[in-house]
């Protein structure tokens, strides 16, 4: 596999390779593969690894978003958001008062529903605006953040924050942070990280994100957190038939197809999940699960029967669906 190949499509590291899997674009063997192609060409890459260096322009960044599944109010609020910023900066060259361009955010939302992979095109988005000098996404959880003693924690998370100078600094889960109470060593990470927000204003942004409920929770308790961050987004849960799009594009990217039959019990499935599962449903990993088990099931029919065609090898049939959620 050549290295153009593997990195096409701003396929630029690490960082990308986690978002395709995310996105249920490749499988965690093919992931594997890549990291292992990165680690071997990143030297001879012609831009520096992990970076946004290459040219890439604002329309380009917005048809990346324009083209993941879904997502309509987030997309709607993210050109509000630019539309924003360029007008603010044609105000002040005209000599006009301009509103502060604070850009935290709150992201609320179930796993999967594309947080991650918005956050990321944000960056992108800021940089070419010139609000970010990098653009770049670190991505960490309150393990990342909390130390076990005294001073530990505020080490470490000025650490994170160091590395996200320059970008933005994506908390997954950040409710986790105030649920030990008040000698919990959470709260000294939620000081550090307000400190960082002020001293920092000028070339750090600082996403929270985690489930609805829980987030709306944590900034109660937190009320001076609220007014630090005036944006926030909701990432909905994909609808059934959002759902089995992103399961033909799984598809298609590996070269499988459902029968007619095999479509219609997977969007069975999926029916189910939703009223079993309401908090978890909402996410492209689901999908990306039970396609996956499909592919396994059916390769074990195949390597059983004698005269593989093409199509059967691309087929996806109701045996290898059926009852797929179940195991």
């Amino acid at each position: 596999m050549g290295l153009h190949t593997v990195f096409n499509d701003n396929l630029t590291g690490p960082q990308d390779i986690y978002d395709l899997l995310e996105r249920g674009q490749i499988t965690p063997s093919e992931a594997v593969a890549l990291f292992i192609k990165f680690e071997e060409c990143k030297d001879n890459l012609p831009f520096p690894a992990n970076s946004k260096d290459k040219p890439v322009s604002i329309d380009e960044i917005m048809k990346e978003l324009d083209s993941l599944i879904g997502l309509t109010k987030v997309k709607k609020l993210v050109k509000e958001l630019r539309a924003f910023i360029e007008i603010q900066k044609c105000r002040e060259k005209e000599g006009l008062t301009t509103e502060p361009l604070v850009m935290h955010m709150i992201f609320k939302g179930n796993p999967g529903t594309g947080k991650t992979t918005v956050a990321r095109i944000l960056g992108n988005i800021f940089k070419e605006m010139g609000l970010l000098q990098k653009g770049h996404l670190v991505e960490v959880e309150r393990a990342d953040l909390v130390g076990e003693y005294i001073g530990h924690t505020a080490q470490k998370t000025r650490e994170q924050i160091k590395k996200a100078l320059g970008g933005i600094l994506f908390i997954d889960e950040a409710y986790s942070l105030a649920r030990g109470g008040e000698k919990d060593f959470g709260k000294e990470a939620i000081d550090t990280l307000v400190k960082a927000m002020e001293d920092y204003k000028d070339n750090l942004i600082l996403i929270l994100a985690g489930y609805e409920k829980e987030m709306e929770d944590f900034l109660k308790s937190n009320p001076g957190l609220k007014s630090r961050f005036p944006i926030h987004i909701d990432f909905t849960d994909y609808s059934i038939d959002e759902l089995m799009e992103i399961a033909k594009l799984m598809l298609d990217k590996r070269e499988y197809k459902l029968s007619d039959t095999a479509f219609n019990i997977l969007k069975e499935i999926l029916l189910k999940q939703k009223y079993k599962n309401q908090d978890k449903l909402g996410n492209a990993r689901l999908v990306r699960n039970l396609i996956e088990k499909a592919i396994r099931r059916q390769a074990v029919r195949l390597v059983q029967q004698k005269g593989v065609t093409r199509e059967d090898l691309m087929l996806i049939t109701e045996d290898d669906i059926r009852g797929v959620e179940e195991e």
